[in-house]
C-alpha cells in the first residue's frame, strides 16, 4: 500500500513527465534523499517500471493518429488473432473488449496516405467481419497513466494508507 508520500511523487511524476529528483522535490517539497529513498521502493514494488524518456510523437513525425474498432468472426486462438494485429506498423495500442466491437486499435502514422495501408492490413487478417475508423482531429489529453488524470486528493482518498 502506498502513502500520501508516494502519491504525492507518482502524481508529480505524471503531471511533469520527469524522474528527476530535484524536480520531484520543487514540486512536492519531499527531501531529496526521501525521494530516492521512495523511487527505490516503488521500482521494487514494480509500481515504477522504467525510465524511459516520454516522446511527443507528433513532433517525432508521427501526425495521424486513428481509432480503429474491429469486429471479428474468429473461431481459433485468440492469442494468434492479437498477435496479428500487435504485428502490423504503427499500431500503438490494442485493446480487447466486450460487445459488439471485438477490438479497439489506436495507431500513430507518420501521414494520411498511411491510412489505408493499415486498414487493408487490419482487413486482410482472416476473420475480421469488418473495421470502423475514426481520425483523431486533436488530442486533448495523452496521459502515460491514470494518475495524471486523478487529482491528488482523489489519489490520497481512494489509496492511502
Amino acid at each position: 500500500m502506498m502513502d500520501i508520500r508516494d502519491l504525492k511523487l507518482l502524481k508529480a511524476i505524471a503531471d511533469s513527465r520527469t524522474g528527476s529528483p530535484e524536480r520531484l522535490h520543487e514540486l512536492t517539497d519531499i527531501p531529496i534523499s526521501t525521494i530516492h529513498y521512495r523511487l527505490n521502493n516503488l521500482r521494487e514494488a514494480g509500481i515504477i517500471t522504467s525510465d524511459l524518456y516520454d516522446i511527443d510523437s507528433e513532433a517525432a513525425g508521427f501526425e495521424v493518429t486513428i481509432v480503429i474498432e474491429v469486429l471479428t468472426d474468429y473461431s481459433g486462438s485468440h492469442h494468434d488473432f492479437e498477435e496479428a494485429l500487435l504485428a502490423i506498423p504503427g499500431v500503438t495500442m490494442v485493446y480487447s473488449t466486450m460487445g459488439q466491437t471485438d477490438f479497439i486499435i489506436i495507431a500513430q502514422l507518420p501521414s494520411v496516405d498511411e491510412v489505408e495501408a493499415t486498414i487493408t492490413r487490419i482487413e486482410t487478417i482472416e476473420d475480421v467481419r469488418r473495421t470502423n475508423s475514426t481520425f483523431v482531429m486533436s488530442t486533448l489529453r495523452d496521459a502515460s497513466t491514470p494518475l495524471a488524470a486523478y487529482p491528488l486528493e482523489t489519489l490520497i482518498d481512494t489509496f492511502a494508507e
